[in-house]
């Protein structure tokens, strides 16, 4: 039940508070007062859009607002860290001025998605253009399986999820087919770069070696006149004199060391530094020895043993330059570097195998795809079983339902037939109706007309919502099109209804404002700027001269106030 309803700058509304009784709760009002304000306002506590443009002009925001009785297995439901120790839950929605909305449920921040399933529980909304809905099968099919109770629920995801799995398998089905027709030129393709990859076996320490020894190897002439050079001038092979007649250097720190060596023992300081000369000799002539072996083996380069098909022994500067370019064409190749020519084999290495195993998967799929079908078609059958012992039923209650609303000759009929099996199964359901004796009937969509379809929806929700006692209603407008005896009819209807739980009904015929147990009205003050409406609870004086209003007359008019009396006596 719906307790109170609070309204803040939402369109012409600048601030109103509804407190709601047990029962069948009306609002009226003139045309374009705001009547559907309110109806906007229980759709945003429903998770519903925020249009644009509902914030009243002047205000930085809009706040709606519901109190109502929280039901046990909601309770449950949500658990005590959201519902708290009350026997209350509170919805409320802000939307700003800039459009962006925020949700609450008892005071705590909440997504939208929480509103709409928690309102959806404790509110059932029924605008006024709701009966057009009716008329769309996927509309008809829900209501249907609502009927056939919380087990049905379970079937339909359970069919859902079936569905799926099928348009999984089918799509990876097709997939395999397309790569079995075009996989032996692929395989061969693929067997021939990693046999190319193989081959080579690129290595980026390998590639940098081979750089280097390219390079050395290049250089050879102006290495080897270097390093001899260098030997010529420690250690002359001419006696230890160069060919300008000077001494070498070794021959020179030779020298050196013989001249310390005269005073050797009187001086520990010159002593010292005479070791350091003989040390001098002695690597000089070392120095001048490995700069002559390295003339001569220069140009035999020798790769690390652990890398490449040239490692581990001397190799030429040929055979250097073709590793490189076996090397290089493959980084041109795959990518640019010898990373992305390792990960290209590593593709296609498991393209490869799937490719390999393509057979085997095409066989074990259409396997499954069989298997997953024939789970697709027993929840089919089993919602199918449902839906037939169902609509007999709920097609006699609404036609109990319609006689009581003044059409007593039509008759109701919930036709099924079968076809492709979606998520919700393999049914297709069509309401027909026949609005009069000896008319064949017809889909609701092509018979009904307006002021019929508003009954017809009437009565289909009070077979739908006949096992639910704790949500409200909300009926906007469900009178369009209607009026006379038609109107008490709805009216009594609407009023049984609030015998079971809380109705309320936005509404303009006083045949059905006559029947509420609290009655409000809104009205439009067009001197404001901007233009303010408000709503107001009427005590029983009021309650007749609005009456009088909707009847068309003048509040003076005893005629009218008359019948209106009647009608409120008469409820």
């Amino acid at each position: 039940m719906l307790h109170e309803l609070r309204v803040e700058n939402l369109l012409l509304i600048e601030q109103a508070e509804l407190r709601l009784a047990p029962g069948l709760n009306v609002l009226t009002g003139e045309t374009g007062a705001g009547k559907t304000v309110l109806a906007h306002a229980l759709d945003l506590l429903l998770g519903g859009r925020a249009r644009a443009g509902i914030v009243r002009p002047g205000a930085s925001e809009a706040y709606v607002e519901g109190v109502f009785d929280l039901p046990e297995h909601l309770r449950e439901q949500l658990g005590e860290t959201a519902c708290g120790d009350g026997e209350e839950i509170v919805l409320a929605r802000r939307v700003g001025a800039d459009g962006r909305t925020r949700a609450y449920v008892n005071g705590r921040s909440a997504a939208v998605g929480d509103l709409r399933d928690i309102g959806g529980a404790l509110l059932a909304f029924y605008g006024q253009h709701e009966h057009r809905k009716l008329t769309l099968s996927g509309a008809q099919l829900q209501i249907l399986d609502g009927l056939c109770g919380d087990a049905q629920a379970v079937r339909l995801r359970a069919c859902a999820e079936a569905f799926a799995e099928t348009r999984t398998l089918q799509a990876r089905l097709k997939g395999l087919r397309e790569l079995s027709s075009q996989r032996e030129r692929e395989i061969d393709l693929l067997e021939y770069e990693l046999g190319e990859i193989a081959s080579v076996s690129p290595d980026e320490r390998e590639h940098e070696q081979l750089r280097n020894a390219r390079e050395r190897l290049r250089r050879l002439d102006a290495l080897r006149s270097a390093a001899g050079a260098a030997a010529e001038a420690l250690a002359p092979d001419t006696g230890g004199v160069g060919q300008g007649g000077q001494p070498g250097a070794a021959q020179l720190a030779a020298g050196a060391c013989a001249s310390l060596d005269a005073l050797a023992g009187v001086d520990q300081a010159l002593d010292a530094l005479a070791e350091r000369a003989r040390a001098l000799s002695i690597e000089s002539e070392d120095l001048a020895a490995d700069l002559r072996g390295y003339c001569e083996g220069a140009a035999t380069p020798e790769m690390d043993g652990a890398l490449g098909p040239l490692a581990g022994g001397e190799v030429s500067l040929d055979a250097i330059e073709e590793r490189l370019a076996a090397i290089e064409r493959l980084v041109r190749k795959h990518g640019g570097s010898i990373q992305s020519v390792i990960e290209h084999a590593v593709r296609a290495r498991a393209r490869h195998d799937e490719l390999a195993g393509a057979d085997v998967a095409l066989a074990q799929t259409s396997e499954q795809l069989q298997d997953a079908r024939a789970e697709l078609e027993g929840h089919v059958l089993a919602l199918r079983r449902e839906r037939q012992a169902a609509a007999s039923g709920f097609a006699l209650a609404v036609g109990e339902q319609l006689a009581t609303l003044a059409m007593s000759d039509a008759t109701f009929e919930v036709a099924l037939s079968e076809r492709e099996a979606g998520a919700a199964g393999g049914d297709a359901v069509e309401f027909l109706i026949a609005p009069n004796p000896g008319v064949p009937a017809g889909p609701l969509r092509e018979i009904a007309s307006g002021g019929e379809l508003s009954r017809v929806m009437l009565a289909i929700m009070s077979v739908a919502n006949a096992a639910v006692t704790d949500a409200t209603l909300v009926f906007d407008e469900v009178d369009a099109g209607i009026g006379g005896h038609t109107a008490r009819a709805v009216g009594a209807r609407l009023r049984a209804l609030a015998g079971r739980r809380q109705v309320l009904c936005i509404t303009h015929l006083a045949q059905i404002a006559s029947l509420g147990a609290r009655h409000f009205s809104i009205v439009k003050d067009t001197t404001a700027d901007p233009t303010l409406a408000t709503v107001v609870e009427l005590g029983e004086g009021e309650v007749l001269s609005e009456l009088v209003r909707m009847l068309g007359a003048e509040d003076d008019d005893t005629v009218a106030r008359r019948h209106a009396r009647d009608l409120r006596r008469a409820a």
